[in-house]
C-alpha cells in the first residue's frame, strides 16, 4: 500500500528535506505546498492519506485548510509537524496512522 502525504509548509528549505526524508521509506510519497491555496487545489486533485502542517503554518491557515480538507474527506488524518529530525518525523507519521 503507497502512503500519499500533502505536507505544507511556509520555507521551501524545510519543506525540501521533510520531502527528502519521507521519500527515503518504501510505500511512502509526499507533495508540498507552500501556500493555502496551493494546497487546497493539490488536496483536491490527489487521493492523500495523510496532511502534515509544519511550523510557519498559522493557527488561522491550519483552521482553514483543516475545514476545506474534511469536505473533501472527512476521516483524512492532520497532524502538526514543528521540527526535530527524522526519528521524529517518521514517529508522528506512524502514530497518526494507527490511530
Amino acid at each position: 500500500m503507497k502512503l500519499n502525504i500533502l505536507v505544507v509548509g511556509r520555507h521551501l528549505q524545510i519543506m525540501e528535506t521533510i520531502l527528502r526524508l519521507i521519500h527515503t521509506q518504501s510505500g511512502w510519497h509526499a507533495v508540498g505546498a507552500l501556500t493555502d491555496n496551493e494546497a487546497i487545489e493539490k488536496f483536491r486533485e490527489t487521493n492523500f492519506d495523510l496532511v502534515l502542517i509544519g511550523g510557519g503554518v498559522e493557527e488561522e491557515s491550519e483552521l482553514k485548510l483543516k475545514v476545506e480538507f474534511e469536505k473533501v474527506n472527512p476521516r483524512i488524518k492532520i497532524i502538526r509537524h514543528y521540527g526535530g529530525g527524522s526519528g521524529l518525523l517518521f514517529n508522528e507519521i506512524n502514530e497518526a496512522l494507527l490511530t
